[in-house]
């Protein structure tokens, strides 16, 4: 049976264009911040990871930099692009350490959590 995904359109209304094929990241491992219902995270918000970040989600008990290879996964390093959940995104932004955002690879979804204002003023595609 073939995932049903929700429609691949970034926070301005486009196609959503890839975050990270390397790390391979999304919810569905398919290279891009898409999501559907079974997506309970949201991961729909493609940031620059930084050490700050790195350091903020091991804190907060998700050692994103240490690898697990039983599970495909190299760590991540400051640099790498990654799908990252909206609350957890929105949780680092009340905290201060809220990482950079990539808009065009963030999906639509991610506004029914996170203020356009907020996404903007982290943004890395914007001129």
């Amino acid at each position: 049976m073939a995932i049903e995904l929700d429609e691949a359109l970034n926070i301005f209304g486009e196609s959503l264009l890839p975050c990270s094929e390397d790390p391979i990241t999304g919810f569905f491992r398919d290279g891009c911040c898409n999501t559907n219902d079974d997506d309970i995270g949201s991961h729909t918000v493609c940031i620059e990871i930084s050490t700050a970040f790195l350091e903020y989600s091991r804190f907060k008990g998700n050692d994103l930099s240490t690898p697990v290879p039983e599970f495909g996964f190299p760590g991540l390093k400051p640099g790498d692009r990654w799908c990252l959940c909206a609350q957890r995104w929105l949780e680092a932004y009340h905290q201060k350490m809220a990482p950079r955002v990539h808009l065009m690879r963030t999906h639509k979804k991610a506004l029914a959590i996170i203020p356009l204002e907020l996404l903007k003023e982290f943004a890395i595609d914007l001129n």
